[in-house]
């Protein structure tokens, strides 16, 4: 048992960074992503596709939610198919957001949810007192 979970948690990662609200701050995070995941050898059949659930989520928690927010990867090997998580944390609905969507085109807005969606194996939203996370996780075939 004891060895079991050694291995386990020798295949275990896990990362978190600030996701500062700023102007280059998704294509800052995502390339820390990418380095992240190259440094863990994580599956090239999920590679594009967490990065791109990266930059969905984390537009997302800039665009929508007040700061502060933060990214967390997690990548799992072990004797189950090996699984990325990607969640974002924020501080919640940012309720100006609301006075200022009037003026927000919808064909270039509003699609990171179902990208989200469509991509992830599993997907979820956790709320607590102040805090939001949105997370999913992608699953190697």
């Amino acid at each position: 048992m004891v060895a079991q979970l050694n291995t386990l948690l020798r295949a275990a990662h896990e990362h978190v960074c600030p996701v500062p609200p700023v102007a280059g701050a998704v294509s800052a995070v995502r390339r820390r992503a990418a380095a992240l995941l190259a440094e863990w050898n994580v599956c090239p059949e999920i590679v594009e596709d967490s990065l791109l659930v990266v930059s969905e989520l984390v537009t997302n928690a800039i665009v929508h939610a007040r700061p502060p927010a933060e990214l967390r990867l997690s990548w799992v090997r072990g004797d189950h198919p090996a699984t990325l998580r990607v969640e974002v944390t924020d501080a919640g609905p940012d309720p100006a957001v609301g006075a200022t969507r009037a003026g927000i085109d919808p064909d270039e807005h509003g699609r990171g949810e179902a990208i989200v969606h469509a991509l992830a194996t599993r997907h979820g939203i956790r709320v607590s007192p102040g805090r939001v996370t949105r997370w999913a996780e992608l699953v190697a075939a």
